[in-house]
């Protein structure tokens, strides 16, 4: 890592800038490009810069490291996983999961490798962490809004539920087509939210 550099931030540029952002995506791209040649381990920081358009030193101005920009680049797939949760409107059939959720399962099938290396089996891993996160915010919120009981227990076994499951498919523990697995994961989330609850 440049000394000097915060994790994951340039020096003396803001975030919103925009030569920052375009070369941000450069390096997503880059190691998207790469992730589908060679597992993570094996992709040099040298190479990745190359194929960026970037000097070496540019990547530590943004990045601590390798695993740091792939989280980076793999965040999108959090927020697609947590819409596609919450895309539906009025009340959801427990039956069929919004369309948002089969096709997300449908996309991540071609960087499935390099999300393998960032989400362990069981929902581990910096990915994991991140999703968990993420999908728990969005749950525990909606859920309080709409005055469900227990908005954080119940977010957190949706969050734990979904992450873990997206983690063992992605592991070959669970194996089903990405149709039939948001079909079955939906119907088990669903039950999740409906669990009664009494006062004692």
């Amino acid at each position: 890592m440049t000394p000097g550099a915060p994790p994951g931030g340039p020096v003396g540029e803001p975030a919103h800038d925009p030569r920052t952002a375009r070369t941000r995506d450069r390096l997503r791209r880059a190691l998207l490009d790469e992730c589908a040649r060679r597992p993570l381990d094996e992709v040099g920081v040298a190479a990745l810069a190359r194929r960026a358009g970037v000097g070496r030193a540019t990547f530590y101005l943004h990045y601590p490291d390798l695993q740091a920009l792939a989280v980076d680049a793999c965040a999108g797939i959090v927020r697609d996983a947590v819409d596609a949760l919450h895309a539906w409107r009025g009340a959801p059939d427990p039956r069929v999961p919004p369309a948002a959720l089969p096709e997300f399962f449908d996309r991540i099938a071609p960087h499935a490798a390099l999300y393998r290396t960032l989400l362990s089996p069981g929902g581990g891993g910096p990915l994991g962490e991140l999703l968990h996160r993420e999908l728990r915010e969005r749950s525990r919120a909606e859920r309080a809004l709409a005055g469900a009981p227990e908005p954080e227990l119940i977010a957190s076994a949706v969050a734990a539920t979904f992450t873990g499951v997206l983690a063992d498919w992605l592991h070959g523990l669970i194996e089903d087509t990405p149709h039939s697995l948001a079909t079955r994961v939906w119907r088990l989330l669903v039950r999740l939210h409906g669990t009664p609850f009494t006062q004692t």
